[in-house]
């Protein structure tokens, strides 16, 4: 059987490099990001790979947009067997109590809202045909805090949260769940370039990590290899969460 993947935040960085790495698998993609070029090319890459793949432009904080890319996934594939809930932001850079509370709600909407719609309306078409594997994106944030960026870890924390409490509710159902916690890397991501080159003056391995090693995790992660790794985090940031 061939599966199908949907990724949102598909259009760039780690989302595209795990389309990419899917493709090589012969998974057929949905694609969902806002920017409609990014998104395409995408979809472009992964057709020359051999596999289907659409585009669905979407802006994950709305619950209509996410209820849309699902079903417009369904009408075309049938089914959603794979799902890496990728899409995110970050912030300006100032300090936590210094954050607008209009930035607050939008970093929240998108981060937390987002990844939760995707979870609800994703998870009820898994359990329709038999389960699935999800792959949530955290960070380094998540696990630690990040001076400056406080909504985004704030949002970061709550999502290893939700994905370790699904991994208990929702296990026996055959749906697998983790979370994958990146450092700092050579992303699109609006990260302040004071904020990545000071966090990436204290990474152990002396350097950025790059999104195609994100890639190979979350592929890994969404395959039959990784079948009896359920409810972890698996930190992806050159060892700068052992610190």
């Amino acid at each position: 059987m061939i599966k199908t993947a949907i990724i949102t935040g598909g259009g760039s960085g780690f989302g595209r490099e795990t389309a990419l790495k899917l493709a090589e698998k012969g998974t057929n993609l949905s694609i969902v990001d806002l920017s409609k070029e990014r998104g395409e090319e995408t979809v472009r890459l992964c057709e020359e790979l051999g596999v289907e793949a659409i585009f669905v432009e979407a802006d994950v904080s709305m619950m209509e947009d996410v209820q849309r890319y699902v079903a417009e996934t369904i009408d075309k594939f049938g089914r959603v067997d794979l799902f890496f809930n990728n899409a995110g932001i970050s912030g300006s850079g100032v300090r936590t109590l210094e954050c607008s509370i209009e930035e607050f709600h939008s970093i929240v909407n998108v981060n937390l809202n987002g990844a939760f719609y995707g979870l609800k309306f994703v998870v009820n078409e898994m359990l329709k045909t038999g389960g699935g594997v999800i792959v949530n994106t955290a960070s380094l944030g998540g696990v630690a805090g990040m001076p400056t960026l406080g909504a985004y870890s704030a949002t970061k924390h709550a999502i290893i949260g939700l994905t370790k409490t699904i991994a208990g509710e929702y296990g026996r159902d055959n749906i697998r769940i983790n979370a994958i916690a990146p450092g700092t890397n050579k992303i699109p991501m609006a990260f302040p370039r004071g904020e990545i080159d000071a966090m990436a003056e204290e990474v152990p391995t002396d350097r950025l990590g790059q999104p195609h090693e994100v890639g190979d995790v979350v592929a890994f992660l969404l395959g039959e290899e990784s079948s009896y790794i359920h409810g972890a985090v698996i930190s992806i940031d050159g060892g700068a969460a052992a610190l």
